[in-house]
């Protein structure tokens, strides 16, 4: 299927360069090829071939934006992937600043492709942001949620620094949209990056674990338990914020004890249960 998949790569730059006049078709290609691409990554069992393989199709990506640097499609499949690359492949954290920057940089381009009232708000104060997200439809649920993820994981990386952490509130409004529009959007993904926002620094440094919580419980609810990265979050930012060991390991435990296959969630998942594991073997000197 890899093999299928490059040369379905080589087809879409053969026509990006010979049907120049046909540019309506080459763009519905390549959005095919990135959301397939997706897709056969979030279905992969084995996350070393992904850890190996990943980088290539990166840069596939970054190539066929040379050429269609203005493709809301590709912009938002260059988002997603260099997002979970950085967020689940990288130990180093310099370079997974730097990913996740690359992830926000695609993230907002396919914003002002797609809402240029949102792409010009981005940088404006909150009110005048948050109004251009509520004037945002459910056609552009999937524009919403790209920028919200990749920012998210840019704040994530950089959580030490307060300008990043003062961007929160425009996530938020991001996201909470997303749930408005769609309260089961991508199997209650938006829930769990609000608990992890809410769970990234203790009350009494003004972060909400309580609703970090709340949040956590929502989004296991939601994937009916099948997205065992929910609970692993759960675990390591909300119950480690609070020391709360028991819920810790026992989310742990129950993840690691799952099954891992699920429709678009397997690699997540398989991600889950080894990260599980490395906080189980850490909790005993955490608590």
């Amino acid at each position: 299927m890899l093999i299928l998949r490059k040369v379905h790569i080589v087809v879409i730059s053969a026509a990006l360069a010979l049907l120049s006049g046909c540019a309506g078709i080459v763009n519905k290609a390549t959005d095919r090829f990135s959301v397939n691409l997706r897709t056969a990554i979030l279905n992969q069992d084995d996350p070393a071939t992904v850890r190996d393989g990943l980088p290539a199709y990166l840069l596939l990506l970054d190539a066929m934006l040379q050429g269609e640097p203005d493709n809301p499609g590709t912009l938002l499949a260059a988002a997603r992937l260099y997002g979970a690359y950085a967020g689940g492949f990288v130990s180093e954290p310099e370079r997974a600043k730097r990913l996740a920057n690359r992830a926000f940089g695609y993230a907002r381009r396919a914003t002002c492709v797609r809402n240029a009232g949102l792409c010009g708000a981005i940088e404006q104060p909150f009110e005048a942001f948050a109004a251009e997200v509520a004037k945002a439809g459910a056609k552009d649920l999937d524009l919403l949620y790209g920028l919200a993820s990749a920012w998210a994981g840019r704040i994530q990386q950089d959580s030490g620094d307060w300008n990043a952490i003062a961007d929160l509130p425009k996530v938020q409004a991001l996201t909470e949209r997303v749930i408005a529009l769609d309260a089961n959007y991508e199997g209650g993904e938006p829930h769990m990056i609000f608990g992890v926002l809410h769970s990234l620094r203790p009350a009494s440094l003004g972060g909400k674990p309580e609703l970090g919580k709340a949040e956590f419980e929502t989004a296991i609810a939601q994937s009916q338990g099948r997205n065992l990265m929910a609970k692993t979050l759960y675990a390591q930012y909300y119950a480690r914020l609070v020391f709360d060991q028991e819920l810790h390991d026992r989310l742990l435990n129950e993840v690691v004890a799952a099954a891992p296959e699920a429709p678009q969630l397997t690699l997540m998942n398989v991600l889950a249960q080894q990260r599980a594991k490395a906080l189980l073997a850490s909790g005993k000197d955490y608590f």
